[in-house]
């Protein structure tokens, strides 16, 4: 459902949840199933040598979900076209293998996060577009400095706030009053401080405590654990970086909703910790790197609008 929630719920009837209360909650949420096989037909032929359109515009035919965003996203108006495309070979081929397989991923997540978050009332479409905002954004700062070898980097940045996702599922009493309450106040608390001064613990704990519940990888569990300070990771340090700039860029530019209403300006993103992860001062080439990093983030951000109005 979109537009904020109005609550009845009264602050003195919520108290705050030990960690165990929490984690048990959290034992009854549905899971991601998608998150531990993705159309593993389509993401293996993708992966092939010779990639056939017709064998890739099959597999997506048997899905409607995919094959609505599919049609969606190539007749966006960042692809330009004149004519608009109706057939999934034509999509296919326009989109590319790097597009389709974000699409193999996001429908099936997006799809479960819905599911997750029950009837919790929230602007949950601009919610799924920040998390896929972030999540590409997150892949085109890794490939700033490198190739990325696989899709971990795009999923961690699709679940970074995955925390928000299951506390409106396993304490949704709680999550209407954090975020009835911060909505457009200017002398609030922090989001975090808020949550956790309500439910007694914030979305990054809560968002790790689910991932890991249901034995989801470490690299999304320090994702969703340390993305607002990657500094404090021991492990993963350098996805979790990319996932902070990526949110705090979606945010400062006003893509989407996070359900974070504390103000991101030009500050907080270029000065945040990560890009000290991301490029260290030992290097001497590092401050021409983080340079050209950024002018090639700010340019994909410009894009990210249209692209998230054909996905979701």
């Amino acid at each position: 459902m979109n537009g904020m929630m109005i609550t009845d719920v009264a602050p003195a009837q919520v108290k705050p949840l030990t960690r165990d209360q929490v984690e048990h909650r959290l034992k009854f949420c549905p899971r991601l199933p998608s998150l531990g096989s993705i159309n593993s037909a389509l993401r293996e032929l993708l992966n092939a040598d010779q990639r056939y359109t017709s064998q890739v515009a099959e597999i997506i035919r048997r899905d409607p979900s995919l094959t609505a965003r599919l049609l969606r996203l190539v007749n966006s108006v960042y692809y330009g076209h004149t004519t608009p495309v109706n057939s999934i070979e034509e999509a296919v081929f326009y989109l590319g293998v790097r597009q389709i397989r974000q699409l193999v991923m996001v429908t099936p997540i997006i799809e479960d996060f819905q599911k997750l978050a029950g009837k919790a009332t929230f602007p949950w479409r601009e919610f799924w577009q920040h998390c896929i905002g972030t999540a590409i954004l997150t892949r085109e700062v890794i490939s700033t400095l490198r190739a990325p070898i696989d899709e971990v980097d795009y999923v961690a940045g699709l679940v970074h706030d995955v925390g928000k996702i299951a506390m409106a599922s396993a304490c949704p009493e709680h999550f209407e009053l954090i975020h009835h309450h911060t909505e457009g106040a200017s002398t609030t608390p922090t989001l975090i401080e808020r949550e956790r001064e309500i439910l007694g613990l914030d979305h990054c704990e809560v968002g790790a405590m689910y991932l890991r519940s249901h034995n989801l990888p470490d690299a999304l569990v320090d994702v969703a654990l340390y993305h607002h300070a990657p500094h404090r990771a021991a492990h993963h340090a350098q996805l979790v970086a990319a996932v902070q700039i990526a949110d705090l860029m979606v945010r400062h530019a006003g893509i989407g909703h996070s359900g974070n209403g504390d103000s991101v300006n030009d500050t907080d993103w270029l000065q945040a910790t990560a890009w000290d992860i991301l490029f260290p001062a030992s290097s001497e080439s590092s401050e021409t790197e983080k340079t050209l990093a950024r002018a090639t983030l700010k340019r994909s951000l410009e894009r990210l609008p249209t692209i998230l109005e054909g996905l979701v």
